[in-house]
Parts: structure tokens; sequence; C-alpha cells
């Protein structure tokens, strides 16, 4: 393997790596990712403790493909991929220039920078 530049590790970094831009903190998403698959599966148990039971009480014998087309389908929850740090970056400061929190030149030149490494796709 061959010994990369400094501003190819750059760009590679602004493909590859990832960032959560949903807004939580990064605690919370490890903590509400399981939390909500739990409740999803738990939903699904649940309605199909319902359907079944409402089967029963209309027919007799019961198999388990009658049961799982008869539930309802509840617990939409579904989980999305971080943005990559290219995007991340490049929002944060076109962001702050026109918050006017930094309108400086130099920001103008760091969005350039960034613009160009993410263009450079290998």
């Amino acid at each position: 393997m061959r010994q990369r530049s400094p501003q190819e590790k750059k760009q590679l970094s602004y493909l590859k790596d990832r960032r959560n831009d949903y807004g939580e903190n990064q605690k919370s998403s490890r903590k509400n990712i399981p939390r909500s698959r739990r409740a999803r599966h738990h939903a699904l148990r649940r309605g199909e403790q319902l359907a079944l039971q409402r089967l029963r009480e209309f027919s007799g014998a019961l198999d388990d493909s009658e049961v799982r087309f008869a539930r309802p389908r509840t617990g939409q929850w579904r989980k999305f991929a971080d943005a990559p740090l290219g995007e991340v970056v490049a929002y944060r400061l076109k962001r702050r220039a026109d918050l006017g929190i930094d309108a400086s030149p130099r920001n103008q030149a760091r969005l350039e920078r960034v613009r160009r490494h993410r263009a450079r796709r290998s």
C-alpha cells in the first residue's frame, strides 16, 4: 500500500468520515437507537398478540401465517445514515457566514477549500 499525501488523506476524510447531523447529542443517539428499536419490536409483538386474540375469538385453529397477516403495522421507526464530513463542514461554514458570525474573507476561502476537496472524487 502506497503512502498517501496529506491532501489525499484530507480528501478521503471529507468523503468517507461521517458525522451525526440530526442535531442530537452523540450519547443520546447511542441510547435512543436501541430504545427505539425496543419500542418498535414491543409494539409489533403487542399488535401480534391482539391480532391473535381477535382471530381466536372468531375462529378456532390458526396457523402462524394468519396471525402475521392479521396484525396491524405499528411502530414505524427507521435508522438514518450520518452525513459525510465534507457536507457537514461546508454547511457549518456557510451558516456562520449567513448569520454574520464569521463573514470574513478567510471563511469564504475555507468554504472554497472544503468544496474543492469534496469535488475531487477519485
